[in-house]
């Protein structure tokens, strides 16, 4: 289980990581390095799901109205935060930080393979404003590069109602079962109910059916980063 743990396999749950202090004989050490993975900024039904994106080693995602957190430019995120009703900037920045954390997982010796499939809709979604929509879909462009991060997109003309209610994601631990995370206008589920977790994978599926090759989707986004440039 410890080499699990090490090697960012398993999640690494709290009780855990206070046990290992006392049988270590330290005094805060690891809590302190184990908090840089659990986002305290984030909402408390969420917090399980960073924990689970760093053990993962496959993690597909469905996003029809946003660029995934996991994808986003700092601005571009920023900008996201900055639209929960009421949020200070000090809470925008917190949430910013642990955002940004969760990315750190492409870092990793041996980094989870990504498949996010997007709306078309979100290129011409203007977050942020002009600046911001053209650094982050060079952001897309660059990720696309990575062997392990392949991004496609739904056309709009494809006419595709299954997943409009809102974005998902599925992560496939390693010798461990999967999980899932979906959103919703208020909060967001996690579950590793292994019918829910095999109906939304039937859901990314067949959404991914209807996606644009790898190509075609470099070329829709180099498109729509030349409208952000006039």
């Amino acid at each position: 289980m410890i080499g699990f743990i090490e090697r960012a396999q398993r999640p690494t749950p709290e009780a855990f990581v206070t046990r290992a202090e006392e049988v270590l004989g330290l005094s805060g050490e690891l809590v302190k390095l184990w908090e840089r993975i659990d986002p305290r900024a984030a909402p408390p039904w969420f917090r399980q799901w960073p924990k689970i994106e760093s053990a993962a080693r496959l993690i597909r995602s469905w996003e029809p109205l946003l660029v995934p957190g996991l994808l986003q430019s700092a601005d571009y995120a920023r900008a996201v935060l900055r639209g929960v009703p009421g949020a200070t900037e000090e809470e925008v920045e917190e949430a910013l930080a642990a955002r940004l954390q969760r990315q750190t997982i492409f870092n990793r010796a041996s980094p989870p393979i990504i498949a996010a499939v997007l709306d078309e809709g979100v290129l011409y979604r203007p977050i942020g404003g002009k600046q911001v929509m053209r650094q982050q879909l060079q952001r897309l462009l660059l990720l696309m590069d990575n062997p392990r991060i392949t991004i496609q997109v739904v056309p709009l003309e494809a006419g595709v109602t299954t997943g409009l209610l809102g974005g998902f994601a599925i992560a496939q631990l390693s010798e461990a079962k999967d999980w899932a995370y979906l959103e919703s206008a208020s909060d967001g589920q996690v579950t590793d109910r292994v019918d829910e977790v095999q109906d939304i994978s039937l859901r990314y599926d067949t959404i991914r059916a209807w996606a644009h090759p790898l190509y075609v989707t470099k070329g829709l986004i180099s498109e729509a980063m030349e409208r952000y440039e006039q």
